[in-house]
């Protein structure tokens, strides 16, 4: 038996499926305004302050809580997956940093969740562009040109462990960014 029981009512013979979700999460609007502070200490300005929690919230009525939540341990990374937590019942002090996701590659992001196992079912990772953008579209090709601040990508994968290595296309079940609902 697997890590995941099959349910009873299935048909022998019948293939089960495993689904896998990966919230994809730019960090909020950063702050420009302290040209002595290093790129990984940039805090978010105002309008990321204003805009990662509500955009917290609206990804709590579209998709839940997620079982686990991985940052870039940059401030601006660090602080928006923070500000989710809250907003998403997430305990704050659950939420892991790693260190390789400040401005990640495809596979180095890739490499990190294939690090995480199987345990899981709903992983939200914090990070940075161009990585975020990159990693949405590869796995959904053409989705985006740019994943904007605060902006959030989940994707639904058939697949029991937490590989994501190859040519494996998400089907996009949620895209949500601030400018789409300040249109509203």
């Amino acid at each position: 038996m697997g890590l995941y029981p099959v349910p009873s009512d299935l048909v022998q013979g019948t293939i089960a499926f495993f689904m896998k979700t990966l919230s994809i999460v730019r960090h909020a609007k950063s702050s420009w305004d302290f040209p002595n502070l290093s790129d990984r200490d940039r805090p978010l300005n105002m309008r990321g302050n204003s805009d990662a929690p509500i955009m917290g919230k609206r990804f709590k009525e579209a998709m839940g809580t997620p079982e686990l939540l991985i940052s870039s341990p940059a401030v601006r990374a660090w602080d928006t997956a923070h500000i989710f937590a809250r907003e998403i019942d997430f305990p704050m002090d659950e939420v892991v940093p790693e260190l390789r996701l400040y401005h990640a590659s495809v596979p180095e992001i890739i490499g990190v969740i294939a690090e995480l196992g199987g345990n899981f079912d709903h992983l939200m990772v914090f990070g940075h562009n161009p990585g975020l953008t990159d990693l949405a579209n590869h796995f959904s090709p053409g989705l985006t040109d740019n994943l904007p601040t605060a902006g959030v990508v989940s994707l639904e994968f058939q697949i029991e462990q937490w590989d994501l290595s190859g040519n494996r296309e998400g089907a996009v079940i949620h895209h949500d960014y601030p400018k789409k609902w300040k249109a509203d």
